[in-house]
């Protein structure tokens, strides 16, 4: 008979191993210290979010980790938990529940020789009126005496996902797991609001339609985390179904993903086919989000769905504009290829069938920040695309307005940038002298010693003209060995004194050549602006009058034109 029953006990564990159900495995506390993270219980999905303690406890129930996932279709689940202090002394234990805070309620009923010692109810929306609940995480107190034993059940009502985990800590422990709760999740969060605030500062300074998205999609993504991971209701104490609303962000986040893939890679301009793609994209995410405002736990069931399709266009349209040639899209692969892998990894936590990890619980989290650091290079190296079109533009125009051999601005720019200073000298109602020089005996220096050496001197007068000016002032060559000089804000006398520092700078110079030093000098005709009545045609005619009689009176000099009256501004003897 004995050996009957025993067959009969072996094929009915045989039988509860083959289908999964087990009994509940017992927890021993057999030390003085306590820290249990690492353990084995059981639960039971209840279907019909309707069975009581005393019906549940009848029940088998299946062997789990103390961390676990069992996706949307476990949304109400019963967890089974019995300690057994076999260490000799009493024992004073703290029960964490850290993930209560996404949970729409939790139950705990505690039984001591079957029978049914305390019981406590916790419903989100009022925790705060709760004892139990701190930072985030349901702390329920339990004394176990020496060699008694002690049997929690825990009835998890979750909005969507049940994720569930349980530790056993003494109170030295559980004070210190209350106290490191979040850094991880605060530190992330941080960082994507820095990104925020710097992408807020780039969209008022430029205005491009990529920062405000980049921003908004960073500002879900960290809404998300924020809420998902417990940081809003261990800082803010917030939970419930108010709260849960947020789960929004995990809707309307690839929404300006898609918007900033549209604005980014400029689709509607040289994308047609991508970009009615993505179009059809953001229809449908726009209607999950319209879903979502009505009813967030009904729209969040297919999230998993959702979020797979979204992956694949997203991807599929990426690699069509890295085939075409897109600059930046090879960029957003690499960063939209972290995003995908762990939210892969993530989506299968959440649906229960991979084992609850760091990396498998943070997933999306840890996704959303790699791909926000991969969208934030794109950003910056497109700004350094657009500046570096822009340096060359510059250095196409500033080529354009410059003499190449002396690298003084040419003739066409200075007369459209004598037309600007002369407008500003008439509504400030200050002078304006110009100067027109040119190199005596040239013609001589090119005959004599060749065109090499004649750039040289050419050279050398450009030199001593950017030296003795001021950086206002306007230095153009005209052509061959003639320059011109615009001097804003300047009267005779200054004009004088800077035609005679320029003209004895050049004398002084040498300028080296095979058959030894030579040196040369300058003749310079002044002419003093009235900007209310003349033009920069008319002036120019009276400096050049004035450089012809420099020239004529002995050359080596600087004259100047008062109204067809002619002043030698410097009497010196030709050189």
């Amino acid at each position: 008979m004995d050996l009957h029953y025993k067959k009969i006990l072996l094929l009915l564990v045989l039988l509860c191993q083959v289908i999964g159900v087990q009994a509940a495995p017992r927890v021993t506390l057999d030390g003085q210290d306590v820290s249990l993270t690492d353990f084995r219980m059981g639960y039971y999905i209840d279907h019909s979010r309707s069975l009581s303690h005393a019906e549940i406890r009848s029940l088998d129930f299946v062997e789990t980790g103390n961390r676990t996932t069992l996706g949307t279709s476990a949304r109400v689940t019963w967890f089974k938990l019995t300690l057994d202090n076999t260490s000799g002394q009493k024992q004073a234990l703290f029960v964490h529940l850290p993930h209560a805070y996404h949970l729409q309620s939790i139950g705990i009923y505690e039984e001591r020789n079957g029978t049914l010692a305390h019981r406590a109810i916790l419903d989100m929306d009022h925790a705060n009126d709760s004892d139990l609940m701190y930072r985030g995480t349901a702390v329920y107190p339990l004394d176990l005496a020496a060699g008694e034993s002690a049997t929690l059940y825990l009835r998890s009502h979750s909005f969507s996902h049940q994720w569930f985990a349980v530790d056993v800590l003494d109170e030295k422990a559980s004070r210190r797991a209350l106290i490191g709760l979040n850094t991880d999740i605060a530190l992330m969060v941080g960082m994507m609001l820095a990104l925020v605030f710097y992408n807020g500062l780039l969209y008022f300074a430029s205005s491009k339609k990529e920062n405000i998205f980049y921003s908004f999609y960073l500002i879900s993504g960290l809404v998300w985390i924020a809420l998902s991971y417990g940081l809003i209701a261990s800082a803010f104490g917030a939970y419930g179904s108010a709260v849960f609303k947020l789960n929004i962000s995990l809707i309307s986040m690839p929404i300006f993903l898609t918007l900033f893939m549209m604005a980014i890679f400029e689709t509607a301009r040289y994308y047609r086919t991508e970009h009615r793609i993505l179009q059809g994209l953001l229809a449908v995410l726009i209607g999950f989000f319209i879903w979502g405002l009505f009813d967030i736990s009904a729209a969040l069931k297919p999230a998993s769905t959702l979020a797979a399709v979204m992956m694949l266009v997203t991807y599929s349209v990426s690699f069509s504009l890295f085939r075409k040639g897109n600059p930046l899209v090879k960029y957003f692969l690499v960063g939209h290829t972290f995003f995908v892998v762990f939210n892969g990894i993530a989506v299968l936590f959440y649906k229960g069938l991979i084992e609850p990890s760091y990396v498998s619980s943070h997933g999306v989290g840890i996704g959303i920040m790699l791909e926000a650091l991969a969208l934030a290079f794109i950003i910056s190296y497109r700004i350094k695309i657009l500046e570096d079109i822009r340096a060359s533009q510059d250095e196409l125009k500033k080529q354009a307005a410059t003499d190449p051999l002396t690298r003084l601005y040419n003739r066409r720019f200075f007369f459209s940038e004598a037309d600007y200073i002369l407008e500003l000298a008439k509504k400030d109602d200050t002078p304006v002298s110009v100067m027109v020089i040119d190199i005596d005996h040239f013609k001589q220096v090119n005959d004599t010693h060749g065109h090499g050496v004649g750039d040289q001197v050419i050279v050398g007068v450009a030199q001593a003209l950017k030296r003795h000016s001021r950086s206002r002032d306007l230095v153009a060559r005209f052509g061959g060995e003639e320059f011109v000089m615009l001097l804003p804000e300047t009267g005779m006398e200054e004009a004088k004194g800077c035609a005679e520092r320029i003209r004895a700078a050049v004398e002084a110079a040498r300028t080296p050549t095979a058959g030894g030093d030579i040196h040369c000098t300058i003749s310079i005709g002044i002419a003093v602006i009235a900007p209310r009545s003349e033009t920069m045609e008319p002036a120019l005619n009276r400096a050049d009058q004035a450089l012809y009689e420099a020239k004529r009176s002995g050359r080596n000099r600087a004259c100047v034109n008062q109204a067809d009256n002619f002043e030698d501004a410097a009497a010196h003897q030709p050189g």
